[in-house]
């Protein structure tokens, strides 16, 4: 989960450089309260954002344990944990949350795209963490 926390932090910079980066956690803020995005509450879009990002660190491991039980311990089952993961974050995120939150046709796209290039970002930085510790760890 610490490495989910990391990740986390390195999304926040990202989003922050895309147009539609911070829509995301205020679309699950508004889902949560049933507010329109635009005036959820931002602190608790803040909070959720950053608990799923860490927790997202731990499903990550999950995910990660079940492809090496299947393929073995390799940087293939970190790629196949990887893209699971991608599709979950992406797919979870574009089916649920966002269609609750009633935005123009439009914008639904670019906040799709910019989630996606965060959730990249976000899995970039956790495959490195993860790696990287697991490495400091094991020898």
């Amino acid at each position: 989960m610490l490495a989910g926390m990391v990740a986390t932090r390195a999304m926040d910079l990202a989003m922050a450089r895309l147009p539609e980066g911070e829509t995301p956690p205020r679309v699950a803020s508004g889902v949560l309260t049933g507010r329109d995005p635009a005036v959820a509450p931002a602190r608790l879009a803040a909070v959720v954002h950053h608990v799923a990002g860490s927790l997202t660190g731990g499903l990550f491991v999950t995910l990660l344990l079940f492809a090496e039980a299947l393929l073995g311990v390799s940087p293939v089952a970190h790629a196949a944990a990887v893209v699971a993961l991608y599709g979950l974050m992406v797919g979870f995120f574009a089916l649920v949350p966002l269609p609750r939150a009633d935005l123009p046709r439009e914008r639904v796209r670019r906040v799709v795209r910019d989630w996606a290039v965060v959730a990249a970002v976000y899995l970039a930085v956790l495959v490195g963490v993860t790696w990287s510790t697991t490495r400091l760890l094991v020898g």
